[in-house]
């Protein structure tokens, strides 16, 4: 067969393969694959291998590169980013050792980009430098992709240097380096070279501009970032989403649901899933129901299809807005529950003092095959605590570790030390404080402390208040409680030390305060 001819068949192979593997008739391809074995070529390989990597197929993919008679770098490079896909980077580290070491062709650019970006993982980063190294001795150009997934790696590393430095090596800069600079800067908290940069940059897109305002967001610099977002000349959905995520995260629940507002005055931009779930949790904080649901009656209109994130926020807003029933008939209504639904019905039971309903949903949750985590057991314990069910909150607090393998944390300890000091067992809370595996925070002492006034116990309130007062030494919700305990013991000459007690304290007297929520 003439060499033109030869060409031209293999071309239709590899052309028809790439069809019915961007068909999903990935069977068809190996069928025909298979059927010609003197017109493959290396082409028709990696397509294939890229095939099997596409469709989820790992082990068939990993089959056909260990049948290869040749190799190129563009099969290497296929195996690593079918494995970076995957989201496994032992096997991107393995695949890369074994192109290092048995592999005939130089890793190029691609081949570098791939693995730095799969190794921005904990178990992994320390390599960045040491692929950086790499791509300096071997000559690899630091171009955009390879410049860009170094700096991911280095702002992971928390290497300020080592950002500024790639940023530098960078010889022909698109934006998204630039994008990274100002990511990784926001990361350490710098935000005015952040806004430098920003200033600096000789072309901006929508990244851009939502980089840095969620920056300044999570810097807690909302005016700045408010300032920023109102000089966008065009806003798209995903900084609309973020400012008003900002608002919400900041527990600044007006604001965001006015920003939600102009948002529609505007009528430019269309809200998304994401936006409508961060002004459902906006409406939550606020305990706005009537604007609740104003915008559930929007969701509706908007012809989005209700997945369990949107329905979720839903449960999640009429529980907190005080109307549990509905809460439930929305849980309900989702086909698929995750952890994050089973969490809100069982959390706003928990609020509404609905303890046995709460360890209902639980079972049931378990029942369906949903594994708990820490919030889970949290919502239990507070449940517990105020639905008086003292016994049934030890046996689940016990369950966390014993059944589930899970760590008690602070927040569960303070559930815990509120459980027993509402029933009075301020004994088993001060031993539970004891036998902590870490020291209390204010809010286990802060647990404890209101225990004590409920129930009028001064030692033990004392050592409260002094487990508080080497924490938060100006905290003026400790005088309340500590004035209402003498008080109720009528212990009038206590007070006057108390006094004293507190100017050393420097602290100021407080209407009142609540310690749990």
């Amino acid at each position: 067969m003439p060499a033109l001819r030869t060409f031209a068949v293999c071309r239709n192979l590899n052309k028809t393969i790439n069809t019915f593997i961007a068909n999903g008739n990935l069977q068809e391809a190996r069928k025909l694959f298979d059927q010609s074995p003197n017109l493959r070529n290396i082409v028709s390989w990696n397509s294939l291998i890229a095939g099997y990597f596409k469709h989820n197929n790992i082990r068939q993919a990993e089959h056909l590169f260990d049948e290869m008679p040749q190799r190129d770098v563009i099969s290497w490079n296929t195996m690593l980013s079918g494995y970076r896909n995957a989201n496994n980077p032992e096997k991107v580290y393995r695949c890369f050792l074994c192109m290092r070491r048995y592999g005939d062709d130089r890793p190029n650019e691609l081949t570098f980009a791939v693995a730095i970006s799969s190794f921005l993982h904990i178990d992994f980063k320390h390599l960045i430098p040491q692929l950086h190294g790499l791509v300096v001795c071997l000559g690899i150009s630091l171009n955009v992709f390879v410049g860009s997934a170094l700096m991911r790696g280095y702002v992971d590393l928390e290497d300020y240097k080592g950002l500024a430095r790639v940023f530098d090596e960078i010889l022909d800069k698109d934006v998204t380096p630039w994008n990274v600079l100002i990511l990784g800067y926001m990361k350490f908290g710098c935000t005015s070279e952040a806004q430098t940069a920003f200033d600096m940059m000789p072309r901006r897109n929508f990244f851009t501009w939502s980089t840095l305002i969620n920056g300044y967001i999570e810097n807690k610099k909302l005016n700045e970032a408010r300032y920023i977002f109102d000089k966008m000349s065009e806003k798209d959905v995903v900084s609309w989403t973020a400012m008003i995520r900002g608002y919400v995260q900041y527990g600044d629940f007006m604001k965001a649901l006015e920003l939600f507002k102009l948002m529609l005055n505007e009528g430019t931009t269309r809200p998304n899933h994401f936006t409508f779930s961060t002004v459902l949790d906006a409406c939550a904080g606020h305990s706005a129901v009537l604007v609740g649901n104003q915008v559930h009656t929007c969701i509706l209109k908007s012809g989005f299809p209700l997945d369990v994130v949107l329905l979720t926020s839903l449960v999640d807003m009429y529980a907190k807005c005080g109307d549990i029933e509905v809460a439930f008939c929305i849980f309900e209504s989702i086909d698929r529950r995750n952890l994050v639904a089973w969490n809100s019905i069982i959390g706003g039971y928990a609020r509404h003092g609905l303890a046995e309903r709460a360890i209902q949903e639980f079972e049931r949750m378990v029942k369906s095959g949903i594994r708990p985590d820490e919030i889970t057991f949290i919502n239990l314990v507070y449940a517990c605590g105020h639905g008086g069910l003292v016994e049934e909150g030890e046996r689940i607090f016990n369950s966390m570790v014993t059944d589930y393998g899970l760590k008690a944390e602070m927040e569960h300890y303070a559930c815990m030390v509120d459980l027993y000091g509402k029933a009075g067992q301020l004994e088993k809370a001060e031993k539970l404080i004891e036998g902590m595996p870490f020291k209390p925070d204010v809010v286990v002492w802060g647990a404890l402390l209101g225990a004590c006034g409920m129930h009028s116990c001064i030692e033990l309130g004392e050592i409260a208040a002094n487990g508080i007062y080497t924490l938060e030494n100006d905290n003026p919700a400790v005088y309340s409680v500590l004035s209402k305990i003498y008080g109720d013991k009528g212990v009038c000459t206590d007070i006057t030390g108390l006094d004293k007690l507190m100017k050393k304290w420097r602290a100021t007297k407080q209407k009142a305060g609540s310690w749990i929520e």
